[in-house]
């Protein structure tokens, strides 16, 4: 069995490879979670802040045609 781990001598550049091919997997599956879900955020930060835009300058406008309305 300690032969399976030392790999004929070749042990440390097998486990690296090993160690390097799971942290290359995990991170490919991830990072595109990670992305969307920031994605989705900005966009829904995004969306609020047009909302949130459009209701003052709607207030605005009403606030101006009432002010013209009444000397």
């Amino acid at each position: 069995m300690s032969g399976f781990w030392a790999m004929g001598g070749y042990a440390a550049y097998v486990w690296t490879a090993y160690a390097l091919f799971l942290l290359v997997l995990l991170l490919d599956t991830l990072l595109p979670r990670w992305r969307q879900r920031r994605l989705l955020a900005e966009t829904r930060a995004q969306l609020l802040r047009e909302q949130a835009r459009r209701q003052r300058g709607a207030a605005s406008l009403h606030a101006g045609l009432d002010h013209e309305s009444h000397p």
